[in-house]
């Protein structure tokens, strides 16, 4: 929402003349901002975790969906970041190739890339196509005696080129990690809060009738202050919680920090900024797809 936004340090600074504490203490930011976080969600993203960074939320997401699941596999798309942390790196082509390399439990799904990718435009059934390459990973998985936990992918990969993956290509995906036993995982840490203009969450792209099982999200949510949050269903968190082991941070969830998500939202909301993301983005769409069109060394937009 802009550097140094007059609201954002406002409430940044009003909180912190107050209180700053953790997560372990009720405050009623954190319940106000677990609310305001849930109307932009499906219904059965009912529950939130906080934390401090986009690398802590992939990462407690991993745990999750191996603790609900029961499995380790992961599978992602080529040329992935989600990223810093050891357990990120293990599964980010982007990172690895030039370091340790694949593991044995990581799986790499190609891109649904239609413009440069495998299946192409004039491919008669892309989604599928890219779908089924998804389960062709998972049936060679089951084969070599290996569980699939999750299917973990940005929603529009980031990394790999801003691609937009073609409609229903997550659905026929989901169904297949479903099948397996998995969860989908949304990583939204770079492109959701209404970035994609026409929907808050770019997964939403998908159609209506797409939930992710885990959203994690990061970046934006604090507008460079260090903040983000896992969105999940009660089954998962049911069964995080049975470890025992009680989920804590502790400075996820502070007062201070969901003052200031609760003001990025409210900013985003009064300065119409999906909107503006929409109206501006389909201004630049449109004139780069005229020098398209003039200059054939542009080959997509996007």
């Amino acid at each position: 929402v802009g550097h140094c936004h007059p609201d954002i340090v406002k409430a940044a600074h009003e909180q912190n003349k107050v209180l700053n504490t953790n997560s372990r203490y009720l405050h009623d930011n954190l319940v106000d901002y677990a609310k305001r976080l849930s109307d932009t969600l499906p219904e059965k993203l009912c529950t939130f975790y906080f934390l401090n960074s986009g690398s802590e939320a992939n990462d407690l997401a991993l745990r999750m969906a191996r603790q609900y699941t029961k499995h380790k596999d992961v599978i992602v798309l080529d040329h992935a970041y989600h990223g810093h942390l050891t357990s990120l790196i293990d599964i980010s082509p982007y990172k690895f190739r030039n370091l340790e390399g694949q593991k044995e439990w990581v799986h790499v799904a190609p891109v649904p890339d239609t413009y440069r990718g495998l299946y192409r435009e004039d491919h008669e059934d892309s989604v599928t196509a890219y779908a089924n390459e998804v389960k062709t990973i998972i049936e060679q998985a089951h084969k070599n005696g290996r569980k699939i936990a999750a299917f973990f992918a940005e929603s529009l990969p980031s990394v790999g080129g801003q691609i937009i993956p073609p409609a229903g290509y997550f659905q026929k995906v989901a169904e297949h990690v479903h099948k397996a036993g998995g969860v989908f995982i949304a990583d939204e840490i770079q492109v959701g809060f209404g970035r994609v203009g026409t929907h808050f969450w770019a997964f939403q792209l998908q159609g209506e009738d797409f939930i992710p099982d885990i959203v994690t999200m990061g970046k934006p949510i604090g507008n460079g202050h260090p903040l983000a949050c896992v969105a999940t269903t009660k089954e998962i968190a049911d069964a995080f919680a049975a470890t025992g082991v009680e989920y804590f941070n502790t400075f996820g969830g502070n007062p201070v920090s969901c003052a200031i998500g609760l003001a990025v939202l409210d900013v985003i909301e009064k300065e119409h900024l999906q909107a503006h993301a929409m109206e501006v983005g389909n201004f630049l769409m449109k004139l780069f797809k005229e020098l398209k069109i003039k200059h054939p060394i542009i080959g997509d937009v996007r």
